[in-house]
Parts: C-alpha cells; sequence; structure tokens
C-alpha cells in the first residue's frame, strides 16, 4: 500500500477503504508519510469530498492513532457536548452542572479558544488553582465519583487531527466539510463519550456563515455518530449576534454564575435548558422533550445545578471563594461605553465586529500561544430587536490598558446597525438534526 495510491483514489473520486484510512492516518502521523502527500490527500478531499462511510472510517482511523478512553463501565450513558465556537459562548459552564445534577454523568475535555474570546478551559483558568489538566486516571475517577469532568484535551488523544489540522491550516484545505467534521468527532469519540450533543453555530461570528453550510456539517457529524455506533444530535444555533451578554473570560464565567443562580439574559437562559434538555435525551434520562427541559428548569431552580457547579470547582482545587464572591474575579481597570448613534430599533449586532474587538483588546488569541487577560472584554447592551435611542449604551468595554479602547472603538461603532423600522429577533435555534 502506498500515499501515492490514496491520493490518486480520492483525486479520481474512487472510495477508500477503512485499512487504506488507518494506513494513511497510522504513517502520517509517525512521519512516513510526509506533510506535503498529506497536502496533496486533503486538497482531493476538499475538491472531491468523501462519503458519508469514508468520513466515519477516517474519524475513526484519527479517534485510533493515540489514546482513547474506555468509559463501558458508565453503562453507555456519559454524555459530551461540542460547540463549533463562537461569541460569548460560556454554555458549558451553566450545561455540564445541570446535566450531572439530573444525574447524567458529563465527561468534557475541552479546547483552549483561537480567535474570539477564550475556550471553557480559559474561563475556568480565571478561578485561581483550577485544574485543567487531568490525567486519563484522574478524569475516570472524578467522573466515577462526582459525574462531572471539565478538563484541557489530552495531546495523546487524536494526535493526527492536530497534526493535520496544521496542515490543513497553510495549505487552503480548513473548509472542507469532511475534514471539519472528522476533526471535531474523533476528538469526541476518543474522549469516550456515548452521547454527543452539537452545538452548530450559524451566522456572522460563527465558523459557518450560512445555514446551508452548517447544515451540511451536521448532517455529516450526526452520520457520523450513526455509523460509529454513538448518539448524536445537532442543534443548529444563531451566531449572527453574541450569545448572552459577556463577551471575554472572567466576564463570561460571571454570567455563568448568574444562570446558574437563576439570573441571566434570555437568549443565553433558553440556550443552557434547550441544550441540557436534549442531552438528557441523548442519556435516556427521560423520553420527552417538555420533560426533559422541566427536569433542566428544576436543577436550577432547586440550586442542584449551581451546587454541582461548586462541587466542579472544589474537586478540581480550584479557589471556590471566588465563584462564591465573583467580585474577586479579575476586574479591568477601566471601563468605557459605546453609544448608540440614532433612535430606532437594533437590525444588526455583528458578533464577528464585536469577536475581533475583544481580541484586539485581550480577551482572545490572535495566534496560538498568546496571552489571554482574564478581566478583559465586551458587554453587550443591545440585541436584535431591541428599540433603543441615541445616546443609550450599546457596549461596555472593560480594558487595563485605556489607549485598547481607541483601537476598537469605530469598530463597535460599525457593529451595530439600527433601523427607522421595527426588527424581529432572530430565532434562537434553526434546527435540531438527529432526533428520530
Amino acid at each position: 500500500m502506498r500515499a501515492v495510491d490514496i491520493i490518486t483514489k480520492t483525486r479520481d473520486k474512487e472510495e477508500l477503504s477503512s485499512e487504506e484510512f488507518h494506513f494513511l492516518i497510522e504513517n502520517f502521523t509517525s512521519g512516513e508519510i510526509p506533510d506535503y502527500q498529506m497536502a496533496a490527500w486533503a486538497m482531493a478531499v476538499l475538491l472531491n469530498g468523501m462519503t458519508d462511510q469514508e468520513i466515519t472510517d477516517l474519524t475513526l482511523a484519527m479517534a485510533a492513532s493515540g489514546d482513547q478512553l474506555d468509559l463501558s463501565e458508565f453503562g453507555g450513558n456519559v454524555v459530551d457536548k461540542h460547540s463549533t465556537g463562537g461569541v460569548g459562548d460560556k454554555t458549558t459552564l451553566v450545561v455540564a452542572p445541570i446535566v450531572a445534577a439530573c444525574g447524567l454523568p458529563v465527561g468534557k475535555m475541552s479546547g483552549r479558544g483561537l480567535g474570539f474570546s477564550g475556550g471553557t478551559i480559559d474561563k475556568l483558568e480565571s478561578i485561581p488553582g483550577f485544574k485543567t489538566d487531568l490525567t486519563t486516571e484522574e478524569f475516570i475517577d472524578q467522573l466515577k465519583n462526582h459525574g462531572i469532568v471539565l478538563t484541557g484535551q489530552s495531546a495523546d488523544l487524536a494526535p493526527a487531527d492536530g497534526k493535520l489540522y496544521s496542515l490543513r491550516d497553510v495549505t487552503g484545505t480548513v473548509q472542507s466539510i469532511p475534514l471539519i467534521a472528522s476533526s471535531v468527532m474523533s476528538k469526541k469519540i476518543a474522549a469516550g463519550a456515548d452521547a454527543i450533543a452539537l452545538d452548530v453555530k450559524v451566522g456572522r461570528g460563527a465558523f459557518m456563515k450560512t445555514l446551508e453550510e452548517a447544515r451540511a456539517l451536521a448532517e455529516v457529524m450526526v452520520s457520523i455518530g450513526k455509523l460509529s455506533g454513538r448518539r448524536v444530535i445537532a442543534l443548529l444555533s444563531q451566531m449572527d449576534q453574541p450569545l448572552g451578554v459577556a463577551v471575554g473570560n472572567a466576564l463570561e464565567l460571571k454570567e455563568a454564575i448568574e444562570m446558574l443562580h437563576g439570573q441571566g439574559p434570555e437568549d443565553f437562559h433558553v440556550h443552557c435548558v434547550d441544550l441540557s434538555a436534549y442531552m438528557l435525551l441523548l442519556g435516556n434520562k427521560t423520553d420527552s422533550l417538555d420533560s426533559a427541559r422541566q427536569m433542566a428548569q428544576k436543577a436550577i431552580d432547586d440550586g442542584s445545578a449551581w451546587e454541582k457547579f461548586r462541587e466542579l470547582v472544589i474537586i478540581q482545587h480550584g479557589d471556590v471563594s471566588f465563584i462564591d464572591q465573583p467580585e474577586k474575579l479579575p476586574q479591568a481597570s477601566f471601563v468605557f461605553t459605546v453609544v448608540a448613534e440614532k433612535d430606532g430599533w437594533v437590525s444588526v449586532v455583528d458578533a464577528k465586529e464585536v469577536g475581533e474587538s475583544s481580541v484586539v483588546i485581550g480577551a482572545g488569541r490572535a495566534k496560538k500561544g498568546d496571552q489571554i487577560d482574564p478581566a478583559v472584554g465586551i458587554m453587550v447592551r443591545a440585541k436584535i430587536g431591541d428599540k433603543i435611542t441615541k445616546g443609550q449604551a450599546v457596549f461596555d468595554v472593560h480594558v487595563n490598558d485605556e489607549s485598547a479602547f481607541d483601537t476598537v472603538l469605530e469598530k463597535l461603532k460599525n457593529a451595530v446597525e439600527i433601523s427607522d423600522e421595527p426588527v424581529d429577533p432572530p430565532p434562537y435555534f434553526w434546527d435540531v438534526l438527529g432526533i428520530e
């Protein structure tokens, strides 16, 4: 078997076998297949696509390229979630405690954010002492004894994916839906979850800009789940405007704490309750969406979700006083306000512009390895559909350097458009795939 033959078959739209994918991935990971051959194959995939079975075989080969967690002792009901990214997406911090409080184990390995504000791990590291590098043994033991784990992505989990992604990033093949889907799902399958809820963002601040693109990606990932024996659903959620109010690590953590106390923005509340409900359905805790929503809301109302979050912080060595007293979390030195320039109705709050502004002021990474300032960020004070008056706040910008605000002022002004006519707010979700 030779790499050139595999490249040629993909170029000629011939279907690859499971054995050929394992050969390709094993030898690429070990260095036997050079980058230039793998780049040629990735370009052939971008141009010609793959069948769902091929994508599944590629996914399983990448999952097998490193460690794989065996969670079979949990009886097939460990659930995980994955978001394709977005602005103000602090959902895991709320959803994981809700679902775990309902008695369903949540084992999640999360990455660090690139592009906009930090990832789940960056937000949790706003809490002094919080340990984000659990070993496999610690992961399984904590899941067994506490029913919840949020830790960083292990370098030994699907190493082929990291190597292939780095290559795609510099060869113009990032946009390939088969390669995106296999990248996401290989890590989820290697992490051992039996059921996976996918939050696929759509819009200005998302990787997938159109509903058609997002649906195509979601359909492939759901298909991978079915063909690999996992239960998978995908929610298509809006990301034309930021989710909730807070964008930035400590600010988002504070908003998650508020939500676990039954407070917070309506869009974020609906997002968390619905996503939790679908996870409870996937985990066989109930057989109807209405009862699953009631279970999720009850976990917020009776305080059990909050207590589960406190338990998570304590067992992962975080200083729990920082979430009991959120005012102790990092705070920026300056807060500046951007105001509306006319009366009317908000028609656009461009999530991409807000996200890019958050990177400029230090809340996110422009490139891997950049340091994040947990204190800085943006509070979004106006949402699509809101009636607004001239001079009313649309953003509060939290910075530690006064000049940082000047660099994003015009960008944030341009992020908001105001209509003379009333505007309907967008739906919270466009669709759900994978529910029978």
